[in-house]
């Protein structure tokens, strides 16, 4: 049974997370912007016209979700709100030529009968992903498959999920994708993606109900200033990467990063991707302090020698800028990727 409305009396003072996806809400109460602690709000699958002004009163909100909503636009005060650092918005008709032309950039196709079905690799919110190969007369090419499992799901819509990995292009710390399937038999969308170098791992698992909006790491984790360093400027050029290309990540989170000891990290999951829309520099710099509270978790893992204690003071620095809470006076990518050359600089 959908949840058309929310009442305002079940709204406890001292809310952090309220989960509401897939429903068919069309209004919240103004009386949400009086949940002071909320942290996370996920909202995405509903009928929302609009978000309440209150809700700007919510300064410790850091994690947001209104995709696949019938949002005409983003408020201004979304983009200046404090502590925000998770934002998905695709889906809504402000958004959508900019996924529509995505979605019809051209990229190989692929047909189902040209594919041998492997084993499960993987499950997301969004969908399964499985070993395949691609038959190519006798040859046979090895791949990963995800086939979209196309309900709204907590950060949007599998289209737009496809539309923002088509879009994003090729860079180093990006798994390539390699095609669109077609024919499938039931007609499940899918891509065809890059196998990951089994050496490759999640740097820490998503987070749980108790840490609310931080990633819950293994226990003893730690790594080299060097390697934080490597993981660090393999992360901003990515980022910057897409922000280049108009799509914000909206889920720049550790869990979503596969990396190597040797410091070689990438970015997955693409689900709670948005186009930027106008006003690109201050959703840019939301992401920015996202990029700053993973600094902040590398960094408190981290063991430096004594002639190293320059770069990790510059690192902190820079980790405090990115999570400034005054959004205007975070350093957008670009600066980043600049910071972050010199003290790989200085390491040499």
């Amino acid at each position: 049974c959908a949840i058309e409305s929310v009442p305002a009396t079940s709204l406890p003072a001292n809310l952090r997370w309220l989960i509401l996806t897939d429903n068919r809400i069309e209004v919240l109460p103004d009386e949400i912007g009086q949940c002071r602690q909320l942290q996370k709000l996920m909202l995405a699958g509903n009928r929302l016209q609009a978000l309440p002004e209150s809700l700007a009163d919510c300064h410790n909100l850091e994690l947001l979700r209104i995709a696949a909503n019938h949002l005409p636009q983003l408020p201004d005060w979304l983009a200046r709100m404090p502590r925000l650092a998770w934002l998905a918005y695709a889906g809504n008709p402000f958004s959508a030529a900019q996924e529509q032309y995505a979605a019809q950039l051209p990229i190989p196709a692929i047909a189902w009968p040209q594919l041998l079905l492997g084993e499960k690799l993987g499950e997301g919110a969004s969908g399964q992903i499985f070993r395949a190969q691609l038959q190519d007369g006798d040859a046979r090419r090895p791949l990963a498959l995800k086939l979209f499992k196309g309900e709204v799901t907590s950060d949007g819509l599998a289209a737009t999920e496809m539309a923002a990995c088509m879009a994003a292009g090729v860079h180093p710390q990006l798994i390539t994708v390699l095609g669109r399937l077609t024919g499938h038999p039931q007609q499940v969308p899918g891509l065809l993606l890059a196998l990951i170098d089994p050496a490759f791992r999640v740097l820490a698992r998503p987070p749980s109900l108790e840490s609310c909006t931080r990633d819950c790491y293994p226990p003893g984790l730690q790594f080299s200033l060097r390697h934080v360093l490597l993981m660090l400027q393999g992360v901003a050029s990515v980022v910057c990467h897409l922000h280049q290309r108009q799509i914000m990540h909206g889920d720049l989170y550790a869990h979503n990063i596969h990396f190597q000891p040797d410091g070689r990290v990438l970015l997955g999951d693409f689900g709670a991707a948005s186009f930027l829309a106008g006003r690109a520099e201050p959703l840019q710099r939301l992401e920015v302090r996202a990029f700053g509270l993973l600094m902040q978790e590398l960094l408190q893992r981290c063991q430096h020698q004594s002639n190293q204690a320059a770069v990790h003071a510059s690192l902190a620095g820079l980790q405090q800028r990115c999570c400034n809470e005054i959004v205007a006076q975070r350093p957008l990518f670009a600066e980043i990727q600049a910071l972050l050359a010199q003290c790989s600089a200085a390491m040499a």
